[in-house]
């Protein structure tokens, strides 16, 4: 038997039924950390494709406003304006790049006047949101290459 063969019994359970070789297991498992990547990079730049789509339908249709912050929290910061015809809105989903902003500061935002509901800080735009997602990307991949490479190296008495 040629030694990169692998005997009969080594790939049967107790059971009688088919066992993977480990090597297997770990090259499907190595595959499976690339592609759980894969979709992870396509997720985080969608983040990036949705901030540059939200820019480009403000600019499509601009207001200009003053807002107060009413509150700040990890997940959304929660502003009031009003508009030049007199209504006031409190978005549900709180104002894009809200980063620095806090509680009680007034400041400049701009708005779709088609739907006041999406805003941002004026001078803010996507470009802010490509650190932190450039960031989250490279520690990402120096997970999923760690992960690979290990899964991917042979095993001790393995050759």
């Amino acid at each position: 038997m040629a030694s990169d063969e692998v005997p009969p019994e080594a790939t049967e359970t107790d059971d009688g039924g088919p066992r993977w070789p480990a090597r297997r297991v770990r090259r499907a498992c190595a595959r499976g950390v690339l592609v759980l990547g894969v979709l992870l990079t396509v997720l985080g730049l969608s983040v990036v494709a949705a901030c540059a789509i939200d820019d480009r339908t403000i600019a499509e249709s601009r207001g200009d406003g003053v807002a107060e912050v009413l509150d700040t929290s990890l997940t959304r910061t929660v502003i009031r304006f009003s508009t030049p015809e007199g209504r006031v809105y409190i978005p549900q989903d709180g104002v894009l790049y809200p980063g620095g902003l806090q509680q009680g500061q007034f400041v400049r935002v701009e708005y779709d006047t088609r739907n006041p509901d999406l805003v941002r800080v004026a001078g803010r735009g996507m470009v802010l949101s490509l650190l932190p997602v450039a960031g989250w990307l490279a520690g990402l991949w120096v997970v999923v290459g760690g992960a690979h490479w290990l899964l991917r190296r042979p095993a001790p008495g393995e050759r």
